[in-house]
């Protein structure tokens, strides 16, 4: 018999109180030992339509409900009596009639006699009564979808005139009721005019091992697994993935490939399920898994235990590491010491004294750090051949060969001076290791993995893809453009890193609500192109949960902003939001005195994250404010000033956007942006949404 684990049993879990839940350990634990459950008091649930429900008595109060069968055992919910009891009579599991895939259906008649949604009325068909045409034809969203057509993605057959009478405003209280598979694809069609078609099932599967029985039930294959799985709080994504995120993870690459989307659609997750399936699938392998910062590669180590035990064998092989702190290591192995980085004042006190010594004239200062920075170190320029030769992608300033023959020198005496100290740099670091790894037969990793590509200075992916053996799974990266906040653009091709033909991008937004994920896609082009000529369509992406507009506030001074923030913090407060579930962002370090102030005296204001928003990457809150977005703070004076030329300063005010986008997307219910009179430009794409 097959023991499984649903999702709807998790969720009802963790809202119950941590003495409940050890009781509940204990009795998942005893029916998955002993699977008729005699100590646990198995009584069939009378008033159920589904003759296989059952509950376990865990204590005077709780109860589990399962799912029996000859073939099977499902935990499927866990609750206070009355409470377990209605849930599983207003249900049943079955396997969809068209798509083969288990189901936890809500009875539709049931639904509608315990808790009918307050913005979407029940459609009780009449036979031989034509339905209202007019109004209805301009508003109804699926209206012109046929019982062929709804029953191929998943939609329960008594659901499917409710789904045909949905208007757009009724359609989220519907999605709630519906399978998530049928709800995405409804939500794909609303968004594009296009049903997606189902994707192919393998032959092999049975009703619970259907790609999109596996989004809702894991099965459990014995009593580690399941005390794995009860060990940590639970993670929808650490147990259950969408059928395209697992079919990212269980593919087999023969050369780099990249996973992409838009923020939220769990770029991260298929990284780490990656990670996770190579440990586990060679006893042997040894698994990188690196993020751009330490504290994104802190979480990621946290993650990976919700997804294996440390007894297991598997989280030891897996390294999680920043970019710099992998290189570091590599670095101090090589050389027995930690490499001493020039600072960007240091670079501008040795960029001012060789151009003096060289005489150079008709280059400024901010040119030269720029083009030192992004053009010479960022590649490992190391002669005139080379620098005459370089394509300088993203940069308008042309430079002809005489030009380039007079900075040369400039750059020779900074390299050398910085030699003679001692100092290096980060490109040069991951350069000199890149070039060692290339002539070495073996690596010390069978596998890397790479999250927050999309911020992978031309150096580092030289360092990454030298790392990587050169043979199937031997390197895999996660990331999204629109999220690239620290980078140039550039071609990986160029560096050896192709990915044409094994890029894939995720299409279902799980982290923001529909309304603030839409706002925030107003920053960024509808469609984003790579150097490499790979496209992000933006488009088709659907958030699978509504909630309230982002709000743009504007003040005519601090105090006037800082007192809004407050109410509405004290608001969300109010609403059984967790201090530690709010985030305040702010353009600069400078600034996060003024959004502390605004939240001073409140109920667990020392829980709240107050951060810069190049801090957010990674980070999620069910509530964001991005305060202080002034004129000359958003986008910033200081960078939009320091541009070194044309194509520069367009870089920059993108990068600004894509900075602001990050920030926003970390919100999944409520967005509030405020700022003191004049405000950002950004304020006018949000506006524009809301009107």
């Amino acid at each position: 018999m097959n023991f499984l684990i649903a999702e709807t049993f998790t969720a009802s879990f963790n809202r119950l109180s941590g003495v409940d839940q050890k009781a509940v350990k204990a009795s998942v634990f005893d029916l998955q030992m002993d699977r008729s459950g005699p100590g646990l008091q198995l009584h069939r649930i009378d008033n159920s339509k589904d003759p296989n429900f059952w509950s376990a008595r865990v204590n005077r109060d709780i109860r589990l409900i399962v799912h029996k069968t000859k073939e099977s055992l499902l935990v499927a919910y866990v609750d206070h009596h009355d409470a377990a009891y209605a849930w599983a009579e207003r249900r049943r599991i079955e396997a969809h009639p068209r798509t083969g895939a288990v189901q936890i259906v809500e009875i539709r008649e049931r639904v509608e006699e315990v808790a009918p949604p307050a913005t979407f009325d029940f459609v009780f068909p009449e036979p031989g009564k034509e339905e209202a045409k007019e109004t209805e034809a301009s508003t109804l969203l699926f209206s012109s979808l046929d019982d062929n057509a709804l029953l191929s993605i998943g939609v329960p057959a008594d659901w499917l005139a409710d789904v045909r009478a949905a208007t757009e405003d009724g359609f989220f209280a519907l999605a709630a009721h519906l399978p998530a598979e049928a709800s995405e694809a409804l939500l794909e069609f609303a968004a594009t005019g296009k049903l997606p078609a189902p994707a192919p099932v393998p032959a092999a599967s049975t009703p619970f091992t259907h790609p999109d029985a596996l989004r809702r039930i894991r099965p459990i294959a014995d009593q580690e697994e399941l005390e794995q799985a009860l060990a940590f709080p639970w993670e929808k994504w650490g147990v259950f993935l969408h059928p395209s995120q697992r079919a990212l993870v269980e593919r087999s690459f023969a050369g780099p490939a990249r996973v992409a989307g838009s923020a939220g659609t769990g770029k991260t997750i298929v990284a780490l399920h990656r990670a996770v399936r190579l440990a586990r699938e060679n006893p042997a392998a040894k698994v990188l898994l690196a993020s751009f910062s330490q504290p994104l590669a802190d979480a990621l180590a946290k993650k990976l235990l919700v997804l294996a035990p440390e007894t297991g064998g598997v989280v030891p092989r897996i390294t999680t590491a920043s970019f710099r702190g992998i290189a570091e290591q590599m670095y101090q192995l090589e050389h027995g010491v930690r490499p001493r980085i020039a600072s960007d004042t240091v670079l501008r006190e040795r960029l001012r004294a060789a151009a003096a010594a060289a005489s150079l004239k008709g280059f400024s200062e901010r040119f030269l750090l720029s083009e030192w920075t992004n053009v010479v170190d960022a590649w490992g320029i190391s002669s005139l051949d080379a620098y005459s030769t370089v394509e300088r992608m993203g940069r308008k300033s042309r430079l002809g060969p005489n030009q380039r023959g007079r900075l040369w020198p400039v750059f020779e005496a900074v390299r050398a001076a910085l030699m003679a100290e001692r100092y290096t740099t980060w490109a040069s670091v991951f350069s000199d290791l890149a070039k060692a790894l290339e002539g070495k037969p073996s690596k010390p990793f069978d596998h890397v993995v790479i999250d927050e590509a999309q911020d992978l200075a031309p150096a580092e992916l030289r360092f990454f893809a030298a790392l990587a053996p050169a043979k199937v799974n031997g390197l895999f990266l996660s990331g999204d453009i629109g999220q690239r906040i620290f980078q140039h653009p550039y071609s990986w091709a160029s560096l050896g890193v192709e990915v044409r033909g094994r890029s894939h991008t995720l299409k279902v937004c799980y982290r923001t609500s529909q309304q603030i994920r839409r706002a925030a896609d107003r920053l960024l082009p509808t469609v984003l192109r790579d150097s490499d000529g790979l496209d992000d369509e933006r488009r088709g992406i659907v958030s699978v949960f509504d909630g309230p507009p982002p709000e743009v506030e504007s003040f005519p001074n601090v105090t006037a902003e800082a007192e809004a923030v407050r109410k509405a913090v004290d608001v969300w407060l109010g609403d059984g939001i967790a201090p530690h579930e709010i985030g305040l962002f702010v353009r600069m370090p400078e600034l996060v005195a003024r959004a502390r102030t605004a939240i001073d005296g409140l109920a667990g204001a020392a829980e709240m994250v107050i951060a810069p928003m190049s801090l957010a990457k990674g980070l999620e809150f069910r509530a964001v404010v991005i305060m202080a977005c002034d004129e000359g703070i958003l986008p910033l004076d200081e960078r939009v000033s320091d541009a070194a030329d044309e194509a520069e300063l367009d870089e920059i005010y993108e990068t600004e956007r894509r900075l602001l986008y990050v920030a926003c997307t970390r919100a999944r219910e409520h967005l509030l942006l405020t700022g003191v009179a004049p405000t950002s430009e950004y304020f006018a794409d949000f506006k524009a949404e809301a009107t």
